[in-house]
């Protein structure tokens, strides 16, 4: 399994304590950068947001993020970065998400807002 996968795979089981979806589905994670590193491991950098600028759970997911990141055997380190730009809306949500926080089907996305999902 490739590790942008298994990287994948672990953000869907961090959560936001306040919403019981979890940070991907959420559409909370912006980027995710992969840098090889000599030791056959990877250097990870994660760009990610937060459903509001105020949310004081920030630190915590982030943390959460590194926490089980790490456990993967092909990461040497990982680094979490939150940004606002551009600001989380609930468009940004999965259909999956958006169905169980009861919301209208997923609307055409913005074609304005570039969001790199390369690794999809």
């Amino acid at each position: 399994m490739k590790i942008k996968t298994k990287i994948v795979d672990v953000l869907k089981k961090c959560f936001d304590p306040e919403i019981p979806i979890d940070l991907w589905n959420l559409g909370l994670i912006y980027d995710i950068k992969i840098i090889e590193t000599e030791n056959n491991k990877n250097n990870i950098n994660i760009l990610m947001s937060l459903t509001t600028p105020g949310c004081t759970m920030g630190n915590s997911m982030a943390e959460d993020i590194k926490k089980q990141i790490l456990e993967l055997k092909e990461v040497n380190e990982i680094k979490v970065q939150v940004t606002f730009d551009p600001p989380w809306k609930p468009e940004m949500m999965t259909g999956y998400a958006r169905e169980k926080l009861g919301f209208d089907p997923t609307p055409k996305p913005n074609s304005n807002q570039k969001i790199n999902v390369e690794w999809e």
